[in-house]
């Protein structure tokens, strides 16, 4: 019998969890470790940080589904992997031997890395976990009740950028229902080269199509946009040239800002030698497998793949949900073929696939390869993506309530997109 332990149960932990019981059966263990004791629906919490979903809308406690699977769980932080003795210590001082560890921790928000960040002693806020956009939500009404400026944006080495686009759209929704929106000035400050670069190198015309969006909403944007400090109502911002040359400094003042952080590995995962790139993001192989240590696999955020290009300010390449999914199916596949003698030869894909809400419409966006130049590059705007994202988190908090392993992507994302194949 092996043990498989699974580090992380988010929205690639737990798929992967129950894709592993099915592929391998009964006969080996499964152990799933997370910080926490509840699954989050992330892509939900830019409408939790407005009040339109409550925290039980998009979570639930984790062990009571894993344990209809014959799945272990242990609600803790990891603190230390020992690679070499194939061991995992959890902060109460457990330790957890294993056979093979799949790394889907997601990352590690890099609030340190510009001072006065973040919702814990800083100055701003983000939307990253469900506590974080239930304190955006408090600051949302207080906004209400006492309008000012807002700003919205993304840090320097931001690797996903689609929810500060879909929080600014949100917010400015929101409080147009609430009949404050003339009293709220919203910029976006993003690392990003140009609106709409998504971390991508834009992706079919979302550069004129996320501008025109801005404009009508009356979004105004600073791009190659280095944060540098905060402090309380005030952001310190340095506007680089494409050469990474200051053109122009800016003092913002601000009732309330929303800046996605950078992402770093968790660490842990980060303070293996030889495991991660020096940003504690997991090296792996075509086959979702860390060079080093073969019994360790990684899917999901917290792999390192490189940037699509060099931008001014450090920008990182998103995981979107098709990658995610694909990485994760390919490892279990892997080690599944493994333990039957087989070599690991599947591959998950870098293909980008994304859906946007924007409050009363949505984009959606097709990349593949993610890295350009590409057979499907697409873009689009409209209510059905609204629909279809809203669709997606009932689907997708349903299936892991249930269980079930199945893709979302190739069953219902191609029918929707009207894309035959994704390769």
């Amino acid at each position: 019998m092996a043990h498989v332990v699974i580090l992380g149960a988010g929205t690639g932990g737990m798929p992967a969890a129950y894709e592993m019981r099915e592929q391998l059966g009964t006969e080996h263990k499964i152990t799933v470790i997370n910080s926490v004791d509840y699954f989050q629906f992330v892509p939900s919490n830019p409408w939790l940080a407005v009040g339109w979903r409550k925290r039980n809308d998009i979570t639930f406690p984790i062990a009571p589904y894993l344990k209809k699977k014959s799945i272990d769980f242990i609600a803790d932080v990891a603190t230390e992997i020992d690679a070499e003795n194939n061991k995992v210590t959890v902060k109460d001082g457990q330790t957890i031997d294993y056979d093979y560890l799949l790394i889907t921790t997601g990352p590690r928000l890099a609030f340190e890395e510009v001072e006065g960040s973040g919702p814990h002693g800083g100055h701003s806020h983000s939307v990253c976990t469900v506590d974080h956009a239930e304190m955006v939500y408090q600051e949302f009404e207080k906004l209400c009740e006492n309008p000012g400026h807002v700003v919205v944006g993304a840090m320097p080495f931001a690797s996903c950028f689609g929810p500060a686009y879909e929080f600014a759209f949100i917010l400015d929704t929101a409080l147009r229902k609430r009949k404050v929106r003339n009293k709220v000035p919203i910029t976006m400050v993003t690392s990003e080269p140009y609106i709409g670069h998504l971390g991508l190198g834009g992706v079919g015309d979302s550069k004129g199509l996320l501008e025109s969006e801005c404009r009508n909403r009356d979004i105004k944007w600073i791009t190659n946009a280095k944060t540098t400090k905060l402090e309380a109502g005030k952001m310190s911002v340095d506007q680089l040239d494409d050469d990474g040359n200051v053109v122009k400094q800016h003092e913002l003042s601000f009732e309330f800002a929303m800046m996605l952080p950078a992402f770093k590995g968790v660490d842990a995962v980060a303070n293996v030698e030889g495991l991660c790139n020096p940003r504690g993001f997991v090296l792996i192989d075509e086959h979702q497998r860390n060079p080093k240590y073969p019994n360790i696999f990684s899917a999901g955020v917290c792999v390192a793949i490189p940037p699509v290009e060099a931008t001014p300010v450090p920008t990182g390449a998103p995981k979107t949900g098709y990658m995610i999914e694909s990485m994760v199916t390919a490892v279990v596949h892997n080690i599944r073929d493994e333990l039957a003698g087989k070599p690991a030869t599947h591959k998950g894909t870098w293909n980008a696939i994304c859906l946007a809400d924007m409050g009363d419409t949505g984009a959606a966006f097709v990349a593949l390869p993610q890295i350009p130049p590409r057979n499907v590059n697409w873009f689009k705007k409209g209510k059905w993506v609204h629909y279809a994202k809203i669709g997606f988190e009932k689907y997708f908090l349903r299936k892991m309530k249930s269980g079930k392993s199945e893709p979302f992507y190739e069953k219902f994302m191609l029918k929707t997109l009207g894309i035959e194949r994704l390769e």
